[in-house]
Order: C-alpha cells, then sequence, then structure tokens
C-alpha cells in the first residue's frame, strides 16, 4: 500500500509546484518583476474565485499527467503499434474535431460584411499630447489596463489616438457583497509594490502631456459592488472603515502624483443609500490630503436623488452604459434615437446641480447586441456562440459622439476600456470592448481630435 502512496503524494506534489511555477512565471511575465509577481500570488490565494481556478488548473495538469504515463506505459508493455492506435483513437481524433469545430464557428462568427476605410490624418502625428483640454475642458479619456515595466508603446498608440485623459485604475478586493469589510493592507502610509506600477505608469503617461483620473474600482470574487448588503450597522460602519482607509491612501498617491482628477468612488449604490453622512466625511476629508478635482461614478440606473454630495465634487460621474437599441445589428439613426430620453434626463441632471456631466465609462463590446445592453460583460468563449459586430461597435460610438460631444454640459468621457495587451490578431476574433485595432479606435480618434 505504501509503495502506492508515496508515488501518488509525490505526483500530487509535482503538479502542485508545476501549477504554482506556471502562475507565478505568467505574472511576472506582465509585472516584469520575479518578486512582485510572489507578492501578488500570496495576495491572491486567499480570494475563493483564484483558489477555484486554481484547482481547476491543477486538475486539468494532474489529468494530462496521468493521460501522459498511461501513453508511456501502453507503449512500453503493448508495443509502438497499439500505442499509436490507442493515441489515435483516443487523443488524436477528439482532438481534431474539437480543434476543428472549435475554428469553424469562430469563423462563422466572425465573419462581417463591413467595409471601413482608416484614414491616418485623424491621428496625432506628434509624439506627445495636444491638450486640446485646455481649450474646450473636454475629456478625451481612456480606461486603460494593462500596464507593465515598460509602457512607452502604449501610451504613444495612446497620444496617437488623441488620448488626452487616461484612467489608472487600482483594485480594491472583498470577496462578496455581504462581507463587511474590504482587504486593507498593513501599511498605508507608504507605497506597495503594486502601487509602483500605477505610480511609474502615473509618471509616464505625465511626461506624455496626458491627464491622469485616479479611479480606485471596488472588485468581488463574487457579487456587484452596487449590491453590497450587510446585516446591522456595525457591520456597514466595518465597511466603511475600511473603505475610507483604502481612499484616503490613493487621495495621498493622487497628490504626490499631481493627478489631476480624483474619483471617490464607484457603483456604490447601496452604501450611500445606507450611509450617507459617511460620505460626506470622507470628501471633506479627501480634501484635506487631495487638492485637485473630485468626481463620483454612479452608475446610468442610480437613484440620484439619494446621493447627496455633488455640490462637493467638481463633475457629475456617470458610469453611462444606457441601453439604446431593442434589436441587434442597428443602423446609425436608430442608435441617435436611443439617446434621446437619457439626454433629457443628463440635462436636467446637470441643470439641477449646475455641475457638468462626465461619463466615467462608457463602452461597448464589438458584438451585434452591443446596443441592447452595454454593461453586460463576454466572457473568452463568446464568439463560439454571439456574432461579432465591428460595425456595432463603431456605429456605437459614432451616434455617442454625435449626440453628446458638443453639448455645454457634457464634460467628455473615459472609454472602457483600452487593452494594451490587445494585437491586430487577437482583435479580429475579440468581442471584447477593447476598441484597440477595430474600427471604433479609428472613430474615437477621430472626435477626440476635433475641438
Amino acid at each position: 500500500m505504501k509503495k502506492l502512496i508515496r508515488p501518488a503524494i509525490l505526483t500530487y506534489l509535482l503538479t502542485w509546484l508545476g501549477v504554482f511555477l506556471l502562475i507565478v512565471s505568467v505574472i511576472a511575465a506582465n509585472s516584469g518583476n520575479l518578486s512582485e509577481a510572489l507578492d501578488t500570488f500570496v495576495d491572491l490565494v486567499p480570494r475563493p474565485s483564484f483558489l477555484k481556478g486554481f484547482h481547476l488548473l491543477f486538475l486539468v495538469v494532474f489529468l494530462l499527467f496521468l493521460l501522459t504515463r498511461y501513453f508511456v506505459r501502453t507503449f512500453q508493455k503493448k508495443g509502438i503499434k497499439v500505442f499509436l492506435k490507442r493515441l489515435t483513437l483516443f487523443v488524436m481524433l477528439p482532438s481534431l474535431f474539437l480543434a476543428v469545430s472549435f475554428k469553424g464557428l469562430i469563423h462563422l462568427n466572425s465573419q462581417e460584411d463591413f467595409d471601413f476605410e482608416w484614414n491616418s490624418f485623424a491621428e496625432n502625428q506628434s509624439d506627445v499630447s495636444r491638450n486640446l483640454f485646455e481649450e474646450d475642458e473636454k475629456h478625451r479619456g481612456m480606461s486603460v489596463f494593462g500596464w507593465s515595466k515598460n509602457n512607452t508603446q502604449a501610451i504613444n498608440a495612446l497620444v496617437k489616438n488623441n488620448v488626452e485623459w487616461v484612467a489608472v485604475i487600482p483594485f480594491l478586493y472583498q470577496e462578496t457583497e455581504t462581507t463587511a469589510t474590504i482587504d486593507v493592507r498593513e501599511d498605508y502610509n507608504n507605497w506597495s509594490r503594486r502601487d509602483s506600477i500605477f505610480i511609474r505608469s502615473i509618471l509616464e503617461l505625465h511626461e506624455k502631456g496626458i491627464h491622469v483620473q485616479l479611479k480606485p474600482h471596488l472588485w468581488m470574487s463574487d457579487g456587484w459592488r452596487s449590491n453590497i448588503t450587510l446585516p446591522s450597522k456595525t457591520a456597514w460602519d466595518e465597511w466603511f472603515r475600511s473603505y475610507r482607509i483604502n481612499m484616503l491612501h490613493y487621495a495621498k498617491m493622487a497628490q504626490e502624483m499631481d493627478v489631476a482628477l480624483f474619483c471617490v468612488g464607484t457603483e456604490l449604490k447601496t452604501s450611500i443609500r445606507e450611509q450617507p453622512e459617511k460620505w460626506n466625511q470622507l470628501i471633506s476629508e479627501i480634501k484635506t490630503i487631495y487638492k485637485g478635482e473630485l468626481t463620483y461614478a454612479a452608475n446610468w440606473d442610480e437613484d440620484f436623488e439619494t446621493i447627496k454630495f455633488w455640490n462637493e465634487l467638481d463633475y457629475i460621474g456617470i458610469q453611462a452604459y444606457f441601453p439604446l437599441t431593442e434589436a441587434k445589428n442597428p443602423d446609425l439613426q436608430t442608435i441617435k434615437k436611443g439617446w434621446k430620453r437619457h439626454i433629457k434626463f443628463l440635462e436636467n441632471l446637470a441643470k439641477k446641480y449646475h455641475k457638468p456631466i462626465l461619463f466615467t465609462e462608457v463602452g461597448y463590446k464589438s458584438e451585434a447586441s452591443a446596443t441592447i445592453k452595454p454593461w453586460e460583460w463576454g466572457s473568452a468563449l463568446s464568439i463560439l456562440y454571439k456574432k461579432k459586430s465591428d460595425k456595432t461597435q463603431a456605429l456605437a460610438y459614432q451616434a455617442l459622439f454625435e449626440e453628446l460631444w458638443y453639448k455645454e454640459w457634457f464634460a467628455g468621457l473615459y472609454v472602457w476600456e483600452w487593452d494594451t495587451r490587445t494585437t491586430k490578431k487577437s482583435a479580429e476574433k475579440s468581442l471584447n470592448f477593447s476598441p484597440r485595432y477595430k474600427p471604433a479606435e479609428h472613430i474615437i480618434a477621430k472626435w477626440f481630435g476635433m475641438k
């Protein structure tokens, strides 16, 4: 029995080590720092979503190991003919069938009759921001992800597309909607290795004349930050205590890094409803640390009557995922028509508080249904059952700019999201929000280049 148990334990440990090294190497490849990758791994371990993914990956690797061992033993005991026969029947033919089916579905769902002419005339050919914001005070913004050790090419691409503002987004973490605290680091008076990523990015953006919005987001393993539900006032107080510590830390970063705009919160509807006085206190406290402009990012369907602190901020921030159409593949006029009732609401909101409206997020996936429920996320497998449509994404941005860009009360927008890791090849099959290497990129560049 011991002869069986010991090899099994050794196999388990080696598989665990292999998965650990694989994950750390991937993190290190993105961050460029092994020590930072190890710290990130340690931070991720307590999170249920990470543990589920880790064990799923472990299971896949372990099964691959067992399969490999089976075929090695088949070869040793049965000879090459039996080995090749079983390998063909049990692995090669099923794999070929799955690969052909997978590629076929992707090809079919990626086809679109849409001829788009790219005109480089709209692009910024200099190597620094044109800073049109100084003339019209419009935020030509982008929510950017994929920061690395060297961001030169990534930032040059933003400058080329007339992006003048970038939302740098650190993530806060809590486990679920009913968790009564957000992760709090031991030392919030000093910068961590993770902070250094954002600090480096901010400095590099400033070198190119790009303004920065620092916009911390709360992220959960399960649930949505707008639906936090806690059982008592004590629990809510504990939650806000942890939120306050995090936000004061980033307010300090915003001040020291000369960030132009700081977002005090994003889509935290239930907290605002349950503890409005604490939000006023927090904003007052942030103002003692940070001397730049402030906003809050309210979701498009939020109860704006419960938000009592707009007068304390410089912009009314809205996560502008308004539904615009009821059908897939809409034309431009249909999308523009969908904006009419939302524009009336936005105009009234701006008049009520005498504040400009800033779209702290707005985005559309490159799929046929993008304008129906713009807030819905897809997955890496969406391309297998949804129809890609660069045309719908491009028209959605065209309609947005035509209907809103020249409104006096409209302060601009931040596109969700620009992934610096997107390549031309990956964009061809991607249904995600990133406009990189898609026609929408050119639409955005053209309008951002207008005065």
